[in-house]
């Protein structure tokens, strides 16, 4: 062992020769979405590029870290609050978080996590299957609201695990909505899966521990900051197989969920609100500029989310009138009949405006679909159209 070596703290000295510890301590090395860190750990291997950084390799932001850096304590912490450490290995791993690793869209990969720090039951590979991403404003109106929690509903009913970011408004009425009818939610949260934030989701947040899972890529005890909150959206798109914005302003932060899926080629869903409202403006953004697709229901989330073909949103009834179905010139001499006297030839190819032996042909037709009836006066409707 080198020098070098000898003067790391056992602690650190352990998670140079194994991979999940390793992962740990660059979960506390390097903030969410540093790219170079995880293309870094991805070409040599989370211990070997620990070694580089203990030895003085690599940039000052990964080193200033390393007095802070002990990875079996937080894999204790996180067992102690009834959780668990996640790693690529893992058949747990979800696929698709690989996804982000890809440069798909000519520019630079969102960066995949080195671990994820799960407490919770739902077993993430199983809930990305079929999940998708509600989100939208924390100051949600009680329509937006009132939508998430109709989509969240039927999403579960279906089948569908409803993921979103543990914050008020929007994802709370979707978390909220998917747990009572017995269905499955993840939050995926921008601190450490001990902590409860936004405090005033205390209760909700410990009930998705208990049904579905809490999931973060910061380790215990992290405190959330801005740049989390929206490195953590690149997680809930790349979770799930599509996102639904419910209700979002101009610049919410919400929209740059639906950028991320955008660059995952991942569908994304818009739910339409009142033109007059500002809190749908980020919205209609999106149907107007960005080719979201326009989702009214759950029904219509299921389709835009499940397995291609799937998912069918079945047609309304609608009530079928008397002169459904004919052609313009059938539709001319039909509505020239009268419904008790009849009207001879001469009278209907004037009312009507076409030449009498068109007429006579038109009669013929609609005798046949059951529109016109001929009397002793001449022709006049069929009862009851």
């Amino acid at each position: 062992m080198s020098r070098a070596l000898t003067q790391v703290p056992p602690a650190l000295r352990t998670a140079l020769e194994d991979d999940r510890l390793a992962r740990a301590a660059w979960s506390r090395l390097a903030e969410p979405g540093d790219v170079a860190a995880a293309r870094l750990v991805g070409e040599v291997g989370a211990p070997l590029a620990l070694e580089a950084v203990v030895t003085g390799r690599g940039p000052e932001r990964w080193r200033t870290r390393l007095a802070d850096v002990d990875p079996a304590s937080d894999v204790a912490a996180v067992r102690a609050a009834g959780g668990r450490l996640v790693v690529p290995a893992d058949e747990e791993w979800p696929s698709g978080l690989a996804d982000l690793d890809v440069d798909a869209t000519g520019e630079r990969p969102l960066g995949a996590p080195f671990c994820l720090w799960v407490r919770g039951p739902a077993r993430l590979a199983d809930v990305s299957v079929r999940s998708a991403a509600l989100v939208g404003s924390r100051a949600a109106t009680a329509y937006g609201q009132h939508v998430a929690a109709d989509l969240a509903v039927g999403l579960a009913d279906r089948g569908f695990a409803v993921v979103s970011g543990g914050a008020f408004g929007i994802d709370a009425a979707a978390h909220r909505a998917a747990v009572a009818v017995g269905g499955t939610s993840v939050a995926v949260l921008a601190c450490g899966v001990d902590r409860s934030y936004p405090p005033g989701n205390a209760a909700l947040l410990a009930r998705l521990a208990q049904s579905g899972a809490l999931v973060s890529e910061v380790p215990p005890g992290s405190t959330p900051t801005r740049w989390r909150f929206l490195e953590r959206n690149r997680l809930i798109a790349a979770l799930t197989r599509g996102t639904v914005v419910v209700e979002a302003a101009w610049r919410s932060g919400a929209l740059s969920t639906a950028d991320r899926a955008e660059r995952l080629h991942r569908p994304v869903g818009a739910v339409p609100g009142p033109v007059t409202s500002p809190a749908s403006a980020g919205c209609h953004r999106l149907l107007r500029e960005r080719g979201a697709v326009c989702v009214t229901s759950a029904e219509e989330a299921a389709e835009l989310l499940g397995e291609l073909g799937a998912e069918e949103v079945s047609v309304p009834a609608v009530e079928r009138r008397p002169f459904d179905g004919l052609d313009r010139e059938e539709l001319r001499v039909a509505e020239c009949l009268p419904r008790r006297a009849g009207a001879d030839l001469d009278a209907l190819a004037r009312d009507s405006g076409l030449d009498p032996g068109a007429v006579q042909a038109l009669l013929g037709r609609l005798e046949l679909s059951g529109h016109a009836v001929r009397t002793g006066a001449g022709w006049s409707r069929a009862p009851g159209v």
